[in-house]
């Protein structure tokens, strides 16, 4: 079985749903060829109501988006502010 290989990157909280994970710095992450971002998020054990924005190499995305290998994804929760 072939295996894509992501930089994922997490912001504004979401990195403390996976351990060792620190703001913005860039995770390795292996899913099975022609996984999606939601298979992406159950990996990482984030919940998908935890991720509004979701960019795969600085293009939005949705949940069932085809993830492609080398592709840097960049995910971020909901954010308020005024």
């Amino acid at each position: 079985m072939n295996c894509l290989l992501l930089e994922v990157r997490l912001y504004s909280g979401l990195e403390k749903f996976v351990a060792g994970a620190t703001y913005g710095k860039p995770l390795a992450v292996e899913l099975p060829d022609g996984a999606n971002v939601k298979e992406l998020l159950a990996k990482l054990n984030i919940p998908e109501v935890e991720v509004f924005s979701i960019l795969a190499n600085g293009i939005h995305r949705h949940l069932e988006d085809v993830l492609n290998d080398g592709d840097r994804v960049a995910l971020f929760p909901p954010v308020g502010g005024g």
